[in-house]
């Protein structure tokens, strides 16, 4: 006589696979807004802290970089005018929003005449739209 093999047939594994795929797209459709909400905090803590480096530069050399010279002035010295007197690094690079975008610096700014503005073009990627994240 012969001994019967068990073990599982091809249909029975595509089974499970299937059914591990329903239940992990089930899991990423329900943690979407989760990821939302860690993208919208990462983009407010980033501000924050460019909003520190932009004060210590200020403080450094009595005015905020122009928008020509942009967050890049934190990174890199800026050789165009006004030249800081009292440059340092104060960043290894300027980080990307939580969507990969550069952060829009304005200074003066449009909605701050008498400083800057700074804000993400948030989820479309698009500057001035209703969803631009500026970190409140």
């Amino acid at each position: 006589m012969k001994k019967r093999q068990s073990g599982f047939t091809l249909l029975e594994i595509m089974l499970v696979v299937a059914i591990i795929g329903v239940l992990l797209a089930a899991a990423i459709y329900k943690m979407a807004p989760a990821l939302d909400v860690a993208k919208g905090t990462r983009t407010k803590a980033d501000i924050q802290m460019i909003r520190t480096m932009l004060l210590s530069y200020s403080g450094s050399n009595g005015f905020y970089p122009t928008t020509e010279q942009g967050l890049k002035a934190m990174v890199v010295r800026p050789e165009t005018e006004p030249a800081p007197s009292s440059w340092r690094r104060l960043m290894d690079e300027v980080p990307k929003d939580a969507w990969g975008m550069e952060y829009v610096y304005r200074c003066p700014g449009v909605k701050n005449p008498s400083g800057y503005d700074l804000y993400s073009a948030g989820p479309d990627r698009k500057v001035d739209t209703a969803d631009d994240d500026w970190g409140l």
